[in-house]
């Protein structure tokens, strides 16, 4: 169970590593396209970071407790 929660917590933290430079991408491509996706972009950010903090905080309670 250990190296599973392990492998969750770093997609989650790749995962949001991901997002933040795709949604940086975007602003700085600019023109139309940015306009039409930047806020989707910034929105799988912050949902990627809630799954990444529940993550580490169900891996920081699991490996407390064991």
């Amino acid at each position: 169970m250990d190296i599973f929660i392990n492998i969750v917590i770093a997609l989650a933290m790749l995962a949001v590593l991901a997002s933040l430079f795709a949604g940086f991408y975007t602003v700085v491509r600019g023109g139309e396209f940015a306009r039409a996706n930047s806020n989707k972009f910034m929105r799988y950010r912050v949902i990627t970071q809630a799954v990444a903090v529940a993550a580490l905080t169900i891996g920081f309670i699991y490996k407390m407790s064991h």
